[in-house]
């Protein structure tokens, strides 16, 4: 048999062509495991509202393995010290960081597995690789964990200006067509340096650093907590929510085996084991969909009528307010609700319900983002920055929101 070319390069439309760095890589991308994040999209339901973000989590994969390698580079030539055998824990790393998300990205959290994260299950997928590939992916772990003694290789994976954000930023406001996100991620990695063992930018870099908070806060607002995103995406998390509801009452529904399996089965993190994971690794958007597209016509006016609603686009409507939603006003919309369709309370909070959301662009109490001056002191970003604005964005942004059925329900 003829060894395969493992050296493969890639064209993408954001960074133009992706060189694959080496055959561990290559066969980590081939494996099923990674290649399911084919089918999963990066921004759940938000092509209901943006038509072109149907984007994969793949795509940003790939894309921020490849700003890894050009961290790595510039570091480098700035004279940090970084091994052959730490380069390639740092690119496995990022490379494996979603791998744990479930279809639709962030909505299967909330629903199908109890109270288990995407990276609790991202861990779970790399010790699971880790035994198949040889202990391969050890430091790659150590360092996913915080585990390793070089802080700021953590910081590359997970941080404020981790390569996890430099991608999906500007790769969301690709796709999604909203100009504002749209950071110079180049120019950001060219501004790294490491100072006592943590990430700095330089001084110079200043102001790309005030773009990317602010073109941050902007996506979340504009794009991620779109309200039309925000309830498609709770309708979903609804939807999984009834049908399991449905199922442990003995309703029989169809559905992939898989999500069958997540459904029938309380799955909390000590039950990830090894087969569970394996079947996990089924799952992906078009389960979710293809069951939508049958449950739709089902006889439970919950799960149809939620169904309905994802496919069709005919959502909830949905109204955002700056203090919380006040419990008659609710109330009100239930009883509505209630009288129209001779439904109990219990189904009815389905399609009436609140719920808050908050923005922080940039967190203070996390690793912050320092200044690297030249005389070699070190300051974080809103003392640093002479924008008045970055202070506020350090303040957490909360709303309120109500949805509830327009009149066709």
């Amino acid at each position: 048999m003829k060894p395969s070319n493992k050296l493969k390069i890639l064209n993408d439309p954001i960074y133009g062509f992706i060189t694959i760095p080496n055959s561990i890589i290559f066969d980590l991308i081939e494996h099923p495991f990674f290649q399911r994040l084919r089918r999963i999209s990066q921004m759940g339901l938000s092509y209901l509202v943006y038509p072109g973000a149907h984007h994969t989590r793949f795509h940003h994969a790939i894309g921020c393995m490849h700003l890894m390698q050009k961290a790595i580079q510039v570091l480098r030539f700035k004279g940090v010290k970084i091994s052959e055998e730490e380069e390639k824990a740092l690119c496995i790393a990022i490379l494996l960081h979603d791998i744990g998300h479930g279809p639709f990205s962030h909505a299967m959290e909330h629903s199908i597995v109890s109270g288990v994260s995407h990276e609790e299950i991202s861990l779970l997928f790399m010790q699971e690789l880790n035994a198949e590939f040889n202990d391969d992916l050890t430091l790659a772990i150590q360092i996913f964990k915080g585990k390793y003694h070089r802080k700021f290789m953590l910081q590359l994976i997970s941080s404020q200006i981790d390569m996890d954000r430099a991608d999906y930023l500007k790769r969301d406001s690709f796709y999604t067509g909203v100009s504002e996100g749209n950071i110079n991620s180049e120019r950001l990695i060219t501004m790294l340096h490491v100072k006592d063992d943590h990430l700095v930018i330089e001084d110079k870099g200043i102001y790309s650093i005030e773009k990317f908070l602010v073109a941050r806060r902007l996506m979340y607002w504009q794009v991620y907590l779109h309200k039309t995103s925000l309830v498609a995406e709770q309708l979903l998390i609804r939807v999984l929510k009834r049908a399991k509801e449905l199922v442990k009452n003995g309703v029989k529904l169809q559905a992939s085996k898989p999500l069958l399996f997540f459904l029938e089965n309380e799955i909390t993190l000590n039950e990830f084991n090894s087969d569970c994971l394996e079947t996990f690794a089924k799952l992906d958007d078009y389960d979710i969909v293809s069951a939508m597209k049958n449950w739709q016509y089902h006889d439970d006016f919950v799960l149809k009528n939620l169904c309905d609603m994802i496919i069709n686009r005919h959502l909830l409507k949905v109204k955002i307010k700056k203090k919380p939603i006040k419990q008659d006003v609710l109330d009100n919309h239930k009883k509505t609700l209630q009288q129209k369709h001779s439904i109990s309370d219990h189904e009815a909070n389905y399609f009436v319900f609140t719920g808050q959301i908050s923005n922080q662009a940039y967190t203070r109490k996390k690793q912050n983002i320092n200044i690297l001056y030249k005389n070699g002191k070190v300051e974080d970003i809103v003392k640093a920055s002479d924008q008045l604005n970055l202070k506020a964005l350090s303040k957490t942004v909360t709303k309120y929101y109500i949805c509830y059925p327009k009149d066709k329900l």
